[in-house]
């Protein structure tokens, strides 16, 4: 077995051979790798280390060299790094490794372009190993998108693309599409924020014909793609005869009451999805009304809902209030950004109050100035992911649980996502 002195020596002399500066970064994360289980070595940059130096390609080409022929470190967590398409390449060959034991590479963030999404594709048309993938926030333009998803029509491993913030286009989001048809092995896809300049949305025809083919992809990440009502219309038609989704996140769309009625549609007949992430949308009263009236339908599994800034007053919030005293089944309900006048602030707090909405699970908290009822804000948001793929990955982005609740014991946060062990994707709760 390999210990994590023998590693970070190894390390060192491979920095020695090269000519290449140790990292410190690096070398203390290899001085902890444990020896006895599976290990992500998180190498991520965050706002706590003030004056860490980013690595770059020749950083990764050590590393890289460094983790060959090793079993312990299963997964890289590389975000918000200097990595470019050479550094690509050094990650690629570690790929193509025989029975490389990489399991999940994070490189969200990093200065990858078409070429380096090329060769990583590449090593994955072979690779046996890799589940998970995030390349979220590098620039691989509609070209590398292209090869990633020619990718996908061999590979029959990987159960995590993340392409958000990748400068995707139309061909390429459609080729995506197309290629999910044939692939049964994704899971989890994030297209969110590409670069569709049609408002024909082709795009989302190619979608909806994919749904009811694919009875593997259960979580779909479509924010900031400029959906419209039209869009919606066609994605409803195949997610209503889809059997896997459970996930669909439509956030920071341009959906109104028109798109939310053909929401409303799918959730009545689909008997899969449990997650809906509506928020900064304009669906008002009028798509509240109509979500209601899904969710108050029999047989209707939603579970967990954001309408966060959507525009809607008091009648369409009383209308969501009363359809979750008829609904038991949702229980994550988030409506923080709509006009919140003193009847819907008791309606939420007889909700909060009763035991219907637990305090936890909501972006909002009761308090009364005066006799008058308010609702405060709560800075919670739905999960970002429903499966992970990751040893030790904890998801994070800005919707995180900072409050301290005194309304009784808090349940684990949905923001953290828990370890898994790779031989099965499982659900993070």
């Amino acid at each position: 077995m390999v210990t994590a002195a023998v590693m970070a020596e190894r390390y060192r002399a491979v920095c020695g051979q090269h000519g290449i500066q140790i990292s410190p970064l690096v070398l203390e994360n290899l001085q902890k790798t444990p020896t006895t289980r599976s290990f992500t070595l998180k190498l991520a940059l965050n706002n706590k280390q003030k004056g860490c130096q980013k690595l770059c390609n020749d950083d990764i080409f050590a590393l890289s060299k460094c983790l060959q022929n090793n079993w312990t470190v299963t997964g890289l967590d590389l975000r918000f790094h200097n990595v470019s398409d050479a550094g690509a390449g050094h990650l690629a060959d570690l790929l193509e490794v025989e029975d490389s034991a990489l399991r999940s590479l994070d490189l969200t963030f990093n200065n990858i372009q078409a070429e380096g999404a090329k060769v990583l594709a590449n090593s994955l048309q072979g690779n046996s190993s890799l589940l998970s993938l995030r390349l979220s926030g590098n620039k691989i333009g509609n070209i590398g998108a292209m090869h990633l998803a020619s990718m996908l029509l061999v590979n029959r491993k990987l159960q995590e693309l993340e392409l958000a913030d990748c400068d995707l286009e139309t061909p390429s989001v459609i080729a995506l599409s197309v290629a999910l048809k044939s692939n049964t092995i994704l899971r989890s896809v994030d297209l969110s924020r590409p670069l569709l300049f049609s408002f024909q949305e082709e795009w989302a025809v190619h979608f909806s014909e994919m749904f009811p083919v694919n009875g593997s992809l259960m979580e779909l990440h479509l924010g900031k793609m400029g959906l419209t009502d039209t869009g919606m219309e066609r994605l409803a038609d195949g997610l209503k005869q889809s059997h896997s989704l459970r996930y669909l996140d439509l956030r920071c769309n341009r959906v109104t009451h028109d798109g939310a009625l053909h929401l409303a549609g799918v959730l009545k007949q689909n008997t899969a999805i449990e997650i809906v992430d509506l928020s900064s949308n304009r669906i008002e009263d009028v798509g509240a009304e109509y979500l209601s009236d899904a969710i108050s339908w029999p047989g209707c599994v939603l579970r967990e809902l954001s309408v966060c800034r959507n525009n809607i007053r008091m009648k369409g919030l009383l209308s969501l209030a009363e359809a979750l005293k008829i609904n038991p089944t949702l229980t994550h309900v988030y409506i923080w950004g709509n006009h919140l006048e003193e009847p819907v602030c008791r309606a939420f707090k007889e909700l909060i109050s009763s035991g219907r909405l637990m305090p936890q699970r909501t972006d909002i908290r009761p308090y009364e100035v005066d006799g008058q009822v308010f609702l405060a804000e709560v800075f919670r948001g739905l999960r970002k992911h429903i499966y992970c793929t990751d040893d030790n990955y904890q998801d994070t982005r800005s919707d995180s649980n900072t409050s301290n609740d005194a309304a009784g014991p808090e349940e684990p946060s949905p923001h953290h996502i828990a370890d898994v062990q790779f031989a099965d994707l499982q659900p993070c709760s």
